[in-house]
C-alpha cells in the first residue's frame, strides 16, 4: 500500500492563489488536521470533490488563512488513490506553514512527479498520457497545448492500441495453432498474414512520419544567425527577442560560443541560436565557434537576410546562393533600427505554418513529440518490416513470430502493455471462449 504524500502543487513564489495536494491513505484526515470547515460537515464526511470553506490551520491548530477544501476517494481520482486539496492564497510562507503540518500529520514530501507516477501505477495513465502531463505543463504554444491535451485524453494511446492490437492478433493466432494442435483451428494463410502485415507496417510508418512536426512542435523550430562577424547576428537575435540576450560590439568575434533566446511569433515557438561569425582565424576558441557554425548551417534551410538597410552602400549579401544547397529567400531588413523586421518575421511565419499545423487549428493530427516515443515506433517498424520480408523470402509463418512479437514489446513501452499477458489474453477471447 502507498503511504501519504503532499505537496506544494502552485509554483514557487507569491501568487494570488496556493494550493497543496495529498495522495495516500487517509489523505482526507490529514488535511482535516490544517482545515477547519465554518459548517459542521467534516471533511472526511463531505462528499467527493465538494468544496469546503474553512480556515487553515499550521501545526499549533493556529489559523493561517481562509480558504476551501476537497477529497475525492478511490478510485474516481487522479492518482487512484484517496486525495485532498487545500487552496488558499498564495503566499509561500503560509505554504510552507500547512505543509509542515501535513508532514506533522503523517505526510511526507512528494516526489517530483510522484502524483502522475501514481495514477500510471494505479492504471489512471499510461505512459503515453504520463508524458503529455509533462508536455501540458511545458507547452509555449497553443497548438503545443492541444497536441498535449490530445495525448492527455488518451488519443494516441489509442491509434498505438490499434496497431498493438493487430499484430497481437496475428500473434494470438499463430500461438493458438502452435500450442493447440488437437483443436480445429485455420492456420493463416501466406496472403492473409502479408496483408495483415503490410497494414500495421503502413501504420507505424505512418505515425513515425509524424516525428518530426512532434519535435518541432514541441521544442520549436530552430533558427541558427549564421554570417560574417560584425553581420548583425547578435543585433538580430536582440530584435527579435525583444530585449538585450547577446552583446552587442564592434570588435569582430565578440560571440564565441551559441547564445539562446525563445520567441513566440503568430503561435509559433522559434528557438534563436547567435553564433559565431564566419571567418578564418589564428583563435582556437573562435576556430571553434566558427566549426559550430558550418555544422549547424549544414542542417538548416537558408534564409538570407541582408542587414544593415540603414547605412549607404547597402546591398552585399553575407552567402552567395551556390553556398548553400537549400532553399534560399532573401529578407532586407535593419536590425539596429527595426526596419524591415516585421518581413523577417512574416517569412519565419510563413515556413512555420509549412511544417506544422495552423496555430489557430485544433491540432487533430496525433504526432509522436519525443524521442523515447520515436525509438519505439522505429524499431515496431523495423521488426515488422523484417517480418514481411522473411515472409515474402518464403520463410514459414511461425518463425515469424519473435519479429512480431519484439514489434509489439517497442509498442508495449509506450503504453506500459504486457505482451505475453496481452497475447494469452486475446487466445482466450478468441479461440477458447464458449469451450
Amino acid at each position: 500500500m502507498s503511504d501519504l504524500i503532499a505537496a506544494v502543487a502552485t509554483p514557487p513564489g507569491t501568487g494570488g492563489v496556493g494550493i497543496l495536494r495529498l495522495s495516500g491513505p487517509g489523505a482526507a484526515q490529514a488535511a482535516a488536521r490544517v482545515f477547519r470547515p465554518k459548517g459542521t460537515r467534516a471533511l472526511p464526511d463531505a462528499p467527493d470533490r465538494q468544496l469546503l470553506y474553512g480556515t487553515l490551520l499550521d501545526q499549533a491548530g493556529q489559523a493561517l488563512d481562509t480558504g476551501l477544501a476537497f477529497v475525492s476517494r478511490a478510485p474516481h481520482s487522479y492518482t487512484g488513490e484517496e486525495t485532498a486539496e487545500l487552496q488558499c492564497h498564495g503566499s509561500p510562507i503560509v505554504l510552507s506553514l500547512v505543509l509542515d503540518a501535513l508532514f506533522a500529520a503523517g505526510a511526507r514530501q512528494a516526489r517530483a512527479g510522484e502524483f502522475t507516477q501514481r495514477a500510471f501505477l494505479n492504471g489512471k495513465l499510461d505512459l503515453t498520457q504520463a508524458e503529455a502531463v509533462i508536455d501540458l505543463i511545458e507547452a509555449e504554444t497553443p497548438a503545443a497545448a492541444r497536441q498535449a491535451a490530445g495525448q492527455l485524453t488518451g488519443a494516441l494511446s489509442r491509434r498505438i492500441d490499434a496497431i498493438y492490437s493487430g499484430l497481437t492478433d496475428v500473434m494470438a493466432h499463430f500461438c493458438a495453432v502452435l500450442d493447440y494442435p488437437d483443436e480445429d483451428l485455420d492456420p493463416f494463410q501466406t496472403q492473409q498474414l502479408q496483408e495483415a502485415l503490410q497494414a500495421q507496417e503502413e501504420a507505424l510508418t505512418a505515425l513515425l512520419r509524424t516525428s518530426r512536426r512532434g519535435r518541432l512542435l514541441s521544442q520549436g523550430l530552430t533558427c541558427v544567425l549564421l554570417g560574417r562577424p560584425n553581420a548583425g547576428k547578435s543585433s538580430l537575435l536582440n530584435a527579435l527577442a525583444g530585449y538585450e540576450r547577446a552583446i552587442v560590439t564592434p570588435i569582430p568575434g565578440t560571440t564565441r560560443d551559441t547564445v539562446e533566446a525563445t520567441v513566440t511569433l503568430e503561435g509559433y515557438l522559434f528557438r534563436l541560436v547567435d553564433t559565431a561569425g564566419l571567418r578564418d582565424s589564428d583563435d582556437p576558441i573562435e576556430q571553434l565557434g566558427v566549426a559550430r557554425s558550418r555544422q549547424a548551417l549544414d542542417q538548416a534551410d537558408t534564409l538570407l537576410v541582408m542587414n544593415k538597410s540603414d547605412l549607404p552602400g547597402y546591398g552585399c549579401p553575407m552567402f552567395r546562393a551556390e553556398d548553400t544547397a537549400h532553399t534560399l529567400s532573401v529578407v532586407g531588413l535593419s536590425a539596429k533600427t527595426g526596419l524591415g523586421l516585421e518581413f523577417l518575421e512574416e517569412e519565419l511565419v510563413r515556413r512555420a505554418q509549412a511544417l506544422l499545423p495552423q496555430a489557430g487549428q485544433r491540432a487533430s493530427e496525433l504526432l509522436l513529440t519525443n524521442q523515447r516515443q520515436t525509438d519505439a515506433v522505429r524499431r515496431a517498424a523495423e521488426s515488422v518490416a523484417r517480418a514481411g520480408q522473411a515472409l515474402e523470402q518464403g520463410v514459414t509463418p511461425d518463425a515469424l513470430l519473435t519479429d512480431v512479437e519484439q514489434a509489439m514489446a517497442a509498442l508495449g513501452e509506450l503504453t506500459g502493455r504486457t505482451v505475453r499477458e496481452d497475447i494469452t489474453s486475446r487466445i482466450f477471447q478468441r479461440f477458447c471462449v464458449g469451450k
